[in-house]
């Protein structure tokens, strides 16, 4: 299996380390609890509850694993000043109709485009990247060809 950098800000490392603290240990802890009292409540051959601890144990591990895989592969997505869209950056942009978004460039593991961070793999991140200020940038997105022009970047 390829290896692939995962970008993240200082924010989202800290917030995927805190995560797996918690998962690693009260999650797991209370997973073990129940899967020890599901146990001991009876037989284990159809025991709903022993099955259904079963399968979030294993949920559990999963996403730890994820997260442990994601943050060595982390790479750290430095304060961008440059006149060209990169990772790290926050763009203004405007519509024909006016319309403006304030959008920061993150890596998907931090998207979240109510709170105005968009991806660099979304397609209006990834139409952004290397444009400069007064850029026309059309984007393809599901819901349709959108044009943007870009007022700043910082």
């Amino acid at each position: 299996m390829e290896s692939q950098e995962i970008f993240l800000t200082n924010d989202g490392i800290e917030r995927a380390a805190n995560q797996l603290e918690y998962l690693s240990t009260i999650k797991r802890a209370e997973i073990a609890q129940y899967l020890r009292d599901a146990k001991e409540s009876g037989d284990v051959i159809d025991n709903a509850a022993y099955e259904e601890a079963k399968s979030q144990h294993a949920l559990l591990e999963k996403r730890i694993s994820e997260l442990e895989e994601m943050l060595a592969r982390a790479k750290l997505i430095d304060e961008v000043h440059s006149d060209q869209v990169s990772l790290g950056s926050t763009v203004h942009l405007e519509t024909s109709n006016g319309r403006q978004y304030h959008y920061r460039l993150v890596g998907a593991f931090e998207a979240d485009p109510s709170s105005g961070r968009i991806s660099n793999e979304s397609p209006v991140g990834r139409a952004l990247l290397g444009h400069k200020a007064g850029d026309l940038v059309i984007v393809s997105t599901p819901g349709g060809v959108r044009e943007y022009t870009i007022l700043t970047i910082e």
